[in-house]
C-alpha cells in the first residue's frame, strides 16, 4: 500500500510537470541559480541528466525523478534542494544511471517554512 502511494504521487508530479514545467537545458555548472516558487516545478536537462522535481505539500517533500537521457552510463548522480532559508536538503545518495534509467527522488522538508527553492543534480565528471 505504501509503494502505491509513492507511485501515485510520482504520477501526479509528472502530470503536474506537463502543465507547469519550468524548462531549461544547459551544460556545465550544476547550480543554475534559478529560484522556483513553492508551487513551481523544475524541469531541466544538464550533463545528460533530466531532473524533474516539485514540492508536494501533502507529503511535505520534494518528489521527482532523475533520468539518464544519454546512450551511456552516468556515474555518481545525486540531487540537492536548497531552500530560501539556507537549508540544504540532501544530497541524495550517489547512484549510477544506465542509459535511459529513471530513478525516483524524494527529499523531506521536515516542516521547514520557505519562500522559494533551487535544485541541482550533481554528476561525477572525469
Amino acid at each position: 500500500m505504501k509503494n502505491t502511494k509513492w507511485i501515485e504521487l510520482t504520477i501526479a508530479v509528472v502530470l503536474l510537470l506537463t502543465a507547469f514545467a519550468c524548462s531549461s537545458s544547459t551544460e556545465g555548472d550544476e547550480e543554475s541559480g534559478t529560484h522556483f516558487a513553492i508551487d513551481e516545478t523544475c524541469y531541466e536537462v544538464k550533463n545528460g541528466v533530466r531532473l524533474i522535481i516539485a514540492y508536494v505539500d501533502s507529503v511535505d517533500a520534494f518528489v521527482g525523478t532523475v533520468e539518464n537521457v544519454t546512450n551511456g552510463l552516468i556515474p555518481d548522480v545525486r540531487v540537492e534542494v536548497h531552500l530560501s532559508t539556507g537549508t540544504e536538503l540532501g544530497p541524495t545518495p550517489y547512484t549510477d544511471l544506465s542509459a535511459d534509467q529513471i530513478e525516483t527522488v524524494t527529499l523531506d522538508v521536515n516542516g521547514e517554512m520557505f519562500e522559494w527553492w533551487s535544485v541541482h543534480a550533481e554528476v561525477e565528471e572525469d
